[in-house]
């Protein structure tokens, strides 16, 4: 058999996808609870995965877009498309397995082969979203901390600290959520070829450091909102105690001119 070249497509979207809300738009579609597949060609195929990415495999750009079209009408509110990677694996019966020039090489791309290939790419893509998450988040935490640092002061308002932290709690929980599908599939334990092509496309896209820093970064940004909140809440504190003293002081002068007229 000739060498081919193979070429996956990732989509990534803001939305997560409820497999089950989309398969009736794919009725020819395989579903499982990790993953919705629809068969395409004699041997392509398109991954839906519930963590809003979309994996096209050997599919020509007309048909991609078509099936997008169908994708939009089941989800009309879906947003515009913000993430793409591209990735190429090499089909050779002579090569060994393994990632040479960018480029993952199998002696075979069997289905299931295929699959932990959309499914590394699909990963990568949601994880470039969620990294842009992060930094915009992280950024609006160092204006707050650089603020400080440089006046000494944070502002009065705590309810606009409040919905940050929420957002920056929120993010976490949905990072933390969705990429748990980090964890190794069942089917890279039964094959060891497949262990092999999983281990080597995370080290490709240098997953397992890249979902690190983002939750360093996203608990590093709690602290320090955290943090902020304490200073502006005994700023509060104590701007509440001077109104207090002079109220008191109020008080007794008013007793003294009541005292002495």
């Amino acid at each position: 058999m000739p060498s081919r070249t193979h070429q996956f497509y990732a989509v990534a979207f803001e939305e997560n996808f409820s497999l089950r809300q989309i398969a009736p738009a794919f009725p020819e579609a395989r579903t499982s609870p990790l993953e919705m597949f629809v068969p395409i060609g004699s041997d392509g195929g398109l991954y839906f995965f519930p963590f809003g990415a979309i994996v096209t495999h050997d599919v020509p750009v007309d048909q991609r877009e078509r099936i997008f079209g169908r994708l939009t009408q089941v989800l009309p509110k879906l947003t515009t498309r913000i993430i793409r990677e591209d990735y190429s694996v090499l089909e050779d019966p002579a090569a060994p397995i393994g990632i040479s020039n960018g480029m993952l090489r199998v002696d075979q791309l069997t289905p299931q082969r295929a699959g932990i290939v959309a499914l590394t790419v699909g990963q990568s893509a949601a994880m470039e979203y969620y990294e842009r998450i992060v930094d915009s988040l992280f950024a609006r935490t160092a204006q707050l901390v650089d603020r400080m640092a440089t006046r000494g002061t944070v502002p009065y308002r705590i309810t606009p600290l409040h919905r940050f932290i929420g957002e920056a709690i929120s993010s976490r929980t949905e990072v933390l959520a969705v990429l748990h599908l980090l964890d190794k599939p069942d089917a890279a334990w039964e094959d060891p070829a497949m262990d092999l092509i999983y281990d080597d496309l995370r080290d490709e896209f240098d997953l397992v450091d890249r979902y690190a820093a983002l939750t360093s970064k996203l608990q590093s940004i709690q602290d320090s909102l955290v943090l902020v909140l304490d200073v502006a809440r005994d700023r509060r504190l104590v701007l509440l105690e001077v109104v207090v003293v002079l109220l008191i002081l109020l008080e007794i002068i008013l007793g003294v001119i009541h005292f002495t007229s």
